[in-house]
């Protein structure tokens, strides 16, 4: 075994045997409402359905040599930031706040004082222990989406430490900043209802700064794109992308609610709108209407809304769909004229669609939709959209910075690239010794 790899066995082991000891502690909390508990178990499968989602939506689009190593770089978030939640992200993220900007890790160090009673800041009708594991659904899907950028050229076991510290320094601060009563965004009154600033706005911020600092890869040439390798899985994993978004979003009102009516019904409004605007715009931009398109749209569409959908009525999710799919095709479009090889589009289309979306709920947010929102500048509350727009700022310099620290402490400590020759014969034989076709199909997969 290789010394990281044996590092890793023992500090998981040890690990294991401090959570052993910890003391039995439960959370007492307040009544539970049965109705809310199973909503939310729900709501937290559909969530964790999503990541499998993702893996087929980004292994279809890679190249034949890279389907297996791009759709791992999914599967494994969900047991390297389950470890890490239970542990200590849990903790960092929704633990006594520090400065209003990260948790107390004793708090809620492996899991101690989380069970089967509510918590009457973080979850008032439902068990604490359910909270929290709602809550690491979104940790789990969050780095994976940063792998579409630098797909096809990533080594994995440096993924797997870059994911840790994402975890750690990128997606535990931001959740505990909007989502914590205390944390330092949600005191000063910003409006993130299911994670457009937290998971995509963080995800597509990541990705940039992982498609700058990787380079491009050695196929990569501005106006050039590869042959997706199967469209269908794009097509499956699209719909098990929406499918699970109805837990995404309509799971964040945290019960079985009218919000999270208006949630669900929003958060499909706003993707069909997107995906049908995409389809009109590659018609009009003189090429055909293609499955690809169709689904790209619905998800940018998903993106979109996610941190309005509590806070804005029908018609608003019909116009944030809309135009989030335009700005994300545009965006697309002139990325494809540069040598920034981001992959898969992450930023093009979770970054800017957090973007889009997280400005277009400062303009559309009605408390009339949802009391314990605001009203924004469309309803006179102007406040809400400059404070939407400063923030939209700080976090954008904010994640970047970290991000691409991140990436720098990763590549001195494992470098972040494969080779060369590793990069030409594919990820999924040269990382992890597989393949998903046969040996007659090697000629088309190294194509």
């Amino acid at each position: 075994m290789r010394p990281p790899a044996l590092a890793a066995a023992l500090a998981l082991t040890v690990a294991a045997l401090v959570g052993a000891l910890m003391p039995p502690e439960v959370a007492a909390g307040g009544s539970i409402d049965p109705g809310d508990t199973a909503w939310m178990l729900t709501a937290s499968a559909l969530v964790l359905l999503m990541t499998p989602g993702l893996s087929f939506f980004y292994g279809g689009m890679v190249r034949r040599k890279n389907v297996l190593s791009t759709m791992l770089q999914s599967y494994v978030a969900m047991g390297v930031v389950s470890l890490l939640w239970v542990t200590v992200g849990f903790s960092l993220a929704f633990g006594d706040s520090v400065g209003g900007i990260i948790g107390d890790p004793r708090t809620f160090l492996f899991l101690a004082g989380v069970g089967g009673g509510s918590s009457e800041a973080l979850s008032p009708t439902i068990p604490l222990a359910l909270f929290a594991l709602f809550q690491l659904k979104f940790a789990i899907i969050t780095p994976a989406l940063v792998t579409g950028s630098f797909a096809e050229r990533v080594r994995f076991s440096a993924y797997i430490l870059f994911i840790v510290l994402f975890s750690v320094f990128v997606y535990a601060p931001l959740a505990h900043m909007t989502w914590h009563p205390d944390g330092l965004l949600r005191k000063a009154g910003i409006l993130d209802f299911a994670g457009g600033t937290v998971v995509h706005m963080s995800a597509g911020l990541a990705a940039l700064a992982g498609a700058w600092w990787l380079g491009p890869r050695d196929a990569h040439q501005p106006g050039h794109t590869h042959e997706p390798a199967h469209i269908p899985y794009v097509l499956l994993g699209t719909g098990m992308l929406w499918f699970g978004w109805f837990g995404f979003n309509a799971g964040s009102s945290l019960g079985a609610n009218g919000t999270a009516v208006q949630a669900f019904l929003t958060t499909n409004t706003a993707s069909a709108a997107a995906m049908v605007a995409w389809l009109v715009l590659e018609s009009l931009s003189g090429g055909k209407p293609s499955a690809m398109g169709a689904c790209i749209g619905a998800v940018v569409g998903l993106v979109a809304i996610t941190p309005a959908a509590g806070f804005v009525t029908l018609g608003a999710s019909l116009f944030i769909g809309a135009f989030a799919s335009g700005v994300s095709f545009f965006l697309v479009h002139l990325k494809n004229r540069t040598r920034l090889d981001d992959t898969l589009d992450v930023f093009p289309c979770h970054g800017a669609g957090g973007m889009v979306g997280m400005l277009l709920t400062g303009v559309f947010s009605s408390k009339t939709i949802n009391p314990a929102g605001a009203d924004g500048l469309l309803y006179g509350g102007s406040d809400l959209f400059i404070r939407h727009v400063i923030a939209l700022g700080a976090v954008t310099v904010a994640v970047f910075v970290v991000s691409a620290a991140i990436y720098a402490i990763v590549d001195r400590i494992l470098p972040l690239r494969v080779g060369l020759e590793a990069e030409r014969v594919g990820l999924d034989r040269s990382q992890h010794g597989e393949r998903v076709f046969g040996p007659d199909d090697d000629v088309l997969a190294a194509k």
